[in-house]
């Protein structure tokens, strides 16, 4: 069955968040085992449910810097079916190139199992049903949405962990872009950026309501991002179940303010929390994760030092 309908509640009414933050260095680690022993901790009702994981796959990426790591994908997949889901459904809806299967082939998904082809659903061309959106902090009131997306009872955005030209930074909540339908709305998702992006950002995010985050901070991007950026290693995965904290979390990771990342502060006003005092931190610690990621001049004032570019 579908997940139940949402509920916007604000976050002074909201019990503090869980974000963990896990160090890998390589991709070529137990990332497996490593996803399976922390979202133990967090008692995920996953078990015979359909598990829907919404990595970033922007465009063809065959240097694996771009888009969510293959393998941490393959790793989440098999770390929720052994947390008992029935299913996990794999899908994205790229920006920057139609030919889905072509961006798979790029990145040689197949190299971290075969069977992973067998659940992957490409967002842009999938069955679509009417959302209307619970928000209206843009000019937005009703989108057709997958529905391989909407039928899922649990749904976990897996992005990048990036800056971004136009957003400041691309993490979970920015990640839920690619699930709107470029065969509705046209490439490069048109409607929300005609919309302005950080609200929709919003729209969309509030009306989903992603369950939980995973970022692939292992190796991510700095600069101009999200796909003309360059490599930065991390060294890190961060996850929780409230995307608003592992946002916030991740941007302070990146030595970033969350709180002037514009769609960041507006989901903390009403989506979850940013206040690191309403954040149980699990895992490794923010400071001992910090990694200083490059901005755009026009995105100076994110920055906790306020003048690296």
């Amino acid at each position: 069955m579908p997940r139940s309908e949402p509920v916007l509640i604000p976050p002074f009414k909201r019990p503090p968040s869980r974000v963990a933050i896990r160090r890998s260095q390589s991709y070529d680690s137990a990332l497996s085992s490593l996803l399976f022993e922390t979202l133990q901790i967090f008692g995920l009702p996953v078990r015979g449910k359909n598990v829907f994981l919404k990595p970033n796959f922007v465009g063809p990426d065959s240097q694996r810097i771009i888009n969510t790591h293959p393998a941490v994908v393959a790793a989440a997949r098999e770390a929720f079916l052994r947390l008992g889901a029935s299913r996990v459904i794999i899908g994205d809806g790229p920006a920057v190139e139609r030919d889905f299967q072509g961006i798979l082939e790029s990145m040689r998904l197949m190299d971290y199992g075969r069977d992973l082809m067998d659940d992957l659903v490409d967002l842009n061309t999938d069955d679509v049903r009417k959302l209307v959106l619970k928000t209206h902090a843009s000019k937005l009131s009703e989108l057709y949405l997958p529905n391989s997306l909407q039928q899922a009872d649990f749904v976990v955005s897996m992005p990048k962990l990036k800056t971004h030209h136009w957003a400041g930074a691309s993490l979970s909540l920015k990640n839920m872009f690619g699930v709107v339908p470029g065969s509705c709305y046209g490439w490069p998702k048109n409607v929300l950026h005609w919309a302005g992006i950080d609200k929709a950002i919003l729209d969309l995010n509030a009306a989903l309501r992603p369950d939980f985050a995973i970022i692939d901070g292992i190796v991510g991007m700095e600069g101009n991002g999200p796909i003309q950026g360059q490599p930065k290693a991390c060294g890190a995965l961060i996850l929780g179940d409230d995307p608003v904290a592992v946002d916030a979390t991740a941007a302070r990771v990146m030595e970033l303010r969350p709180e002037k990342i514009k769609h960041v502060e507006a989901a903390g006003t009403l989506l979850g929390h940013i206040d690191a005092d309403k954040i149980q931190q699990l895992g490794e610690t923010i400071e001992s994760t910090r990694t200083d990621f490059a901005v755009l001049d026009q995105f100076k004032e994110l920055k906790l030092n306020g003048n690296r570019g």
